[in-house]
């Protein structure tokens, strides 16, 4: 198992970030690579509030941890601090060793030069699962979620 940190600076708010890190729809559009698709199955955002979310690959080449082209996940939150963290503990829905087992991401929000510094650190990754991939999944999110809440601080 293996840790990994990336971060992104964000023309938003930190309110209008946690905003987007605890809002099921937010969390569908943003939080999934390029080239799958996200269907959030449940989303319970309180401090030990459940969740499960399936990305699927768009194109059947992909291969999935939970389904021959699909990751699911389940988890909870474990902690949240209005504006400024976000802590889920999660695990994927698989019947392979090698991808069992509990990860933990933890979503720091800091001030940034008139905008959000957005780091997110993943504890407890399988070591089947390669960390470039996770690593470019991350950075892949973050801009999707930098381009969801820039484009409504813009709207506001």
């Amino acid at each position: 198992m293996y840790s990994t940190r990336v971060s992104r600076r964000v023309n938003a708010s930190r309110a209008a970030v946690y905003r987007a890190l605890l809002d099921a729809d937010a969390v569908a559009t943003w939080r999934v690579p390029a080239g799958m698709s996200s269907h959030v199955h449940a989303f319970d955002a309180r401090e030990g509030g459940a969740f499960r979310v399936s990305l699927t690959y768009d194109s059947p080449v992909g291969t999935g941890k939970s389904a021959s082209h699909t990751d699911t996940y389940h988890g909870h939150f474990a902690k949240l601090v209005p504006d400024v963290q976000v802590i889920e503990v999660f695990a994927f829905e698989t019947a392979d060793p090698a991808l069992q087992g509990t990860m933990t991401m933890t979503t720091t929000l800091t001030d940034a030069d008139g905008g959000t510094e957005v780091l997110i650190k993943h504890d407890g990754i399988p070591d089947a699962v390669p960390a470039a991939d996770n690593e470019t999944g991350t950075r892949m999110a973050l801009a999707h979620l930098a381009r969801l809440v820039e484009a409504d601080e813009r709207r506001r």
